[in-house]
């Protein structure tokens, strides 16, 4: 069992800095150095990158926080209608996903960028700077799940239970390192983004059955799944159209006389 232990704030003068956010700088800066170093190895120009991560970021977080509290704390609305600008008051890492997927989609449209260029440097770059955001979860323990006896379960003052920011964490890693593996793979090329899409989808609607329900700020639930279980549908969807798009396009720009995936 793993003792519960919470990370501390810093103190820098007036200011507080909370070791969730120190944890979120830190993946959104290994994310983004990551995307430029896949980028220049795939002989592809950065510098789109390093403009668009800002507005990544930015809308990132404004959509992470309206994903929190319209759909996860609705009851927050009660405390008065700037709350829906206080995007330090409670962040979703899935509504996050969704904003800069959405600043995404307007950004390389803007730029005339081809963004299927880009996904495997994305894949590259989230998957492992999102597992280190979801560390500062594991550092403050936000998401704990139902009690336990499991052998990695956190020693909560109000009992053992399952830390899902710290599964979310190490099934992101696991899956980071899958992705490396497969980089250089030929016929994995084009389909890194949407094979994290399916592997995250599946971990993260599992892991999500486990959050506790016997808590006072708990999660909403609709029909019995979390808002970021819904989520996963997209994502697999997202996957499968990604993964079929491309063995598509593979089969029609076969050489003429060649049939491809012939059994041996």
């Amino acid at each position: 069992m793993i003792p519960y232990w919470h990370a501390p704030s810093l103190k820098l003068g007036p200011l507080t800095i909370e070791p969730f956010g120190i944890f979120v700088a830190v993946g959104i800066l290994l994310a983004a150095r990551l995307l430029g170093r896949q980028a220049q190895r795939q002989g592809l120009d950065p510098t789109p990158l390093a403009d668009y991560a800002p507005w990544g970021v930015g809308v990132g977080v404004l959509v992470g926080h309206w994903v929190h509290l319209f759909f996860y704390h609705p009851e927050e609305l009660a405390k008065g209608p700037l709350q829906i600008l206080k995007v330090w008051d409670g962040l979703s890492s899935f509504g996050g996903l969704v904003g800069g997927i959405i600043a995404a989609i307007f950004f390389f449209r803007h730029r005339k960028l081809r963004f299927n260029d880009y996904a495997d440097a994305f894949a590259l770059g989230v998957a492992p700077g999102w597992a280190v955001a979801r560390l500062g979860c594991f550092a403050v323990h936000d998401h704990p799940g139902v009690r336990t006896d499991f052998f990695l379960a956190v020693a909560f003052p109000n009992g053992a239970r399952h830390d899902l920011g710290m599964y979310d964490a190490i099934a992101l890693f696991l899956i980071s390192g899958l992705l490396y593996a497969l980089r250089d793979v030929e016929k994995m090329k084009g389909r890194l983004l949407p094979l994290l899409s399916l592997l995250y989808a599946a971990c993260r609607f599992s892991f999500d059955f486990l959050r506790a329900t016997d808590m006072n700020y708990v999660d909403a639930r609709y029909f019995g799944l979390t808002p970021a279980q819904y989520g996963c549908f997209a994502l697999v969807a997202y996957g499968l159209w990604g993964l079929l798009r491309r063995r598509e396009s593979s089969a029609t720009s076969a050489p003429p006389g060649k049939t491809l995936g012939t059994a041996r």
